[in-house]
């Protein structure tokens, strides 16, 4: 989604949709947490995450626009957030830092990934040993995300046919977002 199309990012309806204070609680967000929203775009998820893991917390706010992280700034500046960081990636590296991040969030954001494998690599990378990966997709099997094209929504065998060799286990999928799968991703040390 290009920067232009921010402000569906900032939806009315979204917190309902999305339910980011849920989300979180399955995350087992804590103050001091170390998170990264890639893709973030608007810093919606971010900012929610900022605020849960608190001033001894931080967030990398990462996406490869510079005018979304610009916005993000902007948004974070208006709530008076200060523990977000803003990280320009690339299409092949998040540019986040080696085994530092308790948690990383992609929301609706992976299926446009250009490089999937190398990107897939960098995120491993950058999570701590039992750091974990939480990801939301729109559903493709089904009617209750119709009104979003095909190309942008995934199955749950598609998501774990591309996850699973780049060394992650699935760990739960959550089905209650109502157009949206949750899987919750750990490192496959196996």
């Amino acid at each position: 989604m290009s920067f232009h199309g921010a402000d569906w990012l900032e939806r009315a309806g979204r917190d309902e949709e999305q339910q980011p204070e849920k989300v979180m609680a399955i995350m087992g967000l804590q103050a001091g947490d170390a998170v990264a929203d890639i893709g973030s775009g608007s810093g919606y998820f971010a900012r929610h995450m900022a605020k849960v893991v608190g001033p001894e917390g931080k967030v990398y706010g990462q996406d490869i626009q510079p005018e979304m992280l610009e916005i993000l700034k902007q948004k974070a500046a208006a709530e008076n957030i200060t523990n977000i960081e803003t990280v320009l990636g690339v299409e092949d590296d998040p540019k986040l830092p080696p085994l530092s991040l308790d948690w990383v969030i992609l929301v609706d954001v992976y299926h446009e990934f250009q490089q999937p494998q190398p990107m897939l690599a960098k995120i491993r990378d950058c999570l701590k040993p039992a750091g974990k990966v939480a990801l939301i997709e729109y559903r493709l099997v089904g009617e209750t995300a119709k009104h979003i094209r095909a190309e942008h929504r995934m199955s749950v065998s598609q998501v774990l046919k591309e996850w699973s060799p780049a060394g992650f286990e699935l760990v739960e999928l959550h089905e209650f977002l109502s157009t949206q799968h949750l899987f919750i991703l750990g490192k496959d040390e196996g």
